[in-house]
């Protein structure tokens, strides 16, 4: 039986005609060895911040319908280009839509989930010898509605496919795997050779840009490892992988700084019953998703509830918060754009003490103030101001990970 492979290239790795050449390269050397490949790709690099800056000149908060029918074509460009440049390599290939596949999804606009896939068609593709080029991103609606995934929605496109026909899955970047931190901050950062999906799963929710937290989601509940390597190098990158497949289990694995999120502040909430209930509740079904919540102590029966959202969400959010606030006879509401999460992570902190005091400590010995802190098993986050993030990030990369013990395996019996 052939092998299946779906290898996922990124934006920067098919940003041009000569990256989208060597990416076929890539995908060819994967054919000689023996693969059955399916290849999904992302738009260009740039391509769908492009299509949504048009979008906003004309309407800042453009239908969702109309911004998904958009954007998805950044996509379409990308798989012709890249069947193309098999096709005159020799290589016969077919770009496929999503709705070609297709990739079935829920109706929910900009970030749809994927309800149903069709393999039936990349099958006979691959019988007869073709190259499927799938559009990474996109989805439809059983009612045929084009959708999207979100943002590094390919990730998921490319996990999905992977599950669907049993096959393994690469996804290329323009990294050469995951690190401790983002080397842009941390020149030592440390490349990491395996990772478990709950560690994945919250570095990619917490900032990391590596893979796309939903497509994390997808392979831990359907046991589908990754390779995450360079478009631009042979090396091995880092697998993701079940917990019980990762050796080095120390207590905070990496470093994550997120800076694309918002603080809302409903300032002098009626503290009754039943009022976080209605805020929350009117942002869920704009399906728009809540981080950090922090209730201060009420005074006087009127107490300041605050959260955090996307950047991307929050001229909505704050739309849809400030007329509860005016239903429920909350004071003001405020929004702060200057923000930024900075995370330790690890599945060694399940069994570990003390690491939320020295995460504490070194902020404090930095100056830096925390505004809100929420934690789970293998986390813990604090909301800082922007300007203090890269600090943060090196600060508390040099304390955990540099200073960090680290075991050795040694050949000799020892």
């Amino acid at each position: 039986m052939d092998k299946l492979l779906v290898v996922k290239f990124g934006g920067t790795s098919v940003g041009s005609i000569e990256r989208i050449k060597n990416a076929a390269r890539k995908v060819i050397d994967k054919v000689q060895q023996g693969y059955k490949v399916v290849v999904v790709s992302s738009a260009m690099a740039g391509e769908t911040d492009r299509l949504i800056n048009l979008a906003k000149e004309i309407d800042p908060l453009p239908p969702e319908r109309e911004l998904d029918m958009l954007v998805s074509t950044g996509e379409q460009q990308a798989i012709a280009l890249f069947a193309m440049v098999l096709n005159s390599m020799g290589y016969p290939a077919v770009s496929l839509c999503g709705w070609q596949v297709p990739i079935i999804t829920d109706s929910v606009h900009t970030k749809a989930r994927v309800r149903k896939i069709g393999v039936q068609r990349l099958k006979n593709i691959l019988k007869e010898g073709y190259i499927p080029v799938v559009a990474g991103f996109q989805g439809v609606t059983e009612d045929w509605e084009i959708t999207t995934l979100g943002r590094g929605g390919s990730d998921l496109t490319a996990v999905a496919l992977a599950y669907a026909l049993g096959a393994d899955c690469e996804i290329y970047t323009d990294v050469e795997g995951v690190f401790t931190a983002d080397p842009r901050i941390v020149p030592s950062a440390r490349k990491i050779a395996r990772i478990s999906y709950e560690e994945m799963l919250e570095m990619a929710s917490l900032g990391a840009k590596v893979m796309q937290a939903r497509s994390v989601e997808f392979a831990m509940k359907y046991n589908v490892r990754i390779h995450v390597r360079s478009s631009f190098s042979d090396q091995e990158g880092t697998w993701i992988v079940p917990e019980e497949e990762v050796m080095e289990k120390v207590a905070v694995r990496a470093i994550t700084l997120e800076t694309k999120e918002s603080r809302i502040t409903v300032v002098r909430v009626p503290d009754r019953p039943g009022i976080a209930y209605r805020i929350f509740k009117a942002l869920g079904d704009a399906h728009i998703v809540v981080d950090m919540i922090v209730q201060n102590v009420s005074h006087q029966g009127y107490t300041d509830l605050s959260f955090t959202v996307n950047k991307a969400d929050a001229p909505r959010a704050e739309e849809i918060v400030r007329k509860v606030a005016q239903e429920i006879g909350a004071q003001e509401v405020v929004r702060d754009d200057n923000v930024a999460k900075v995370s330790v992570v690890g599945i060694g902190m399940k069994s570990s003490y003390g690491t939320a005091a020295k995460m504490f400590e070194v902020l404090y010995k930095n100056n830096i103030n925390i505004m809100a802190i929420s934690t789970s098993e293998i986390k813990i986050s604090c909301l800082i101001d922007q300007k203090y993030g890269e600090l943060a990030v090196r600060e508390l990369h040099s304390a955990f990970v540099e200073e960090g013990e680290e075991i050795k395996i040694v050949n000799d019996g020892t």
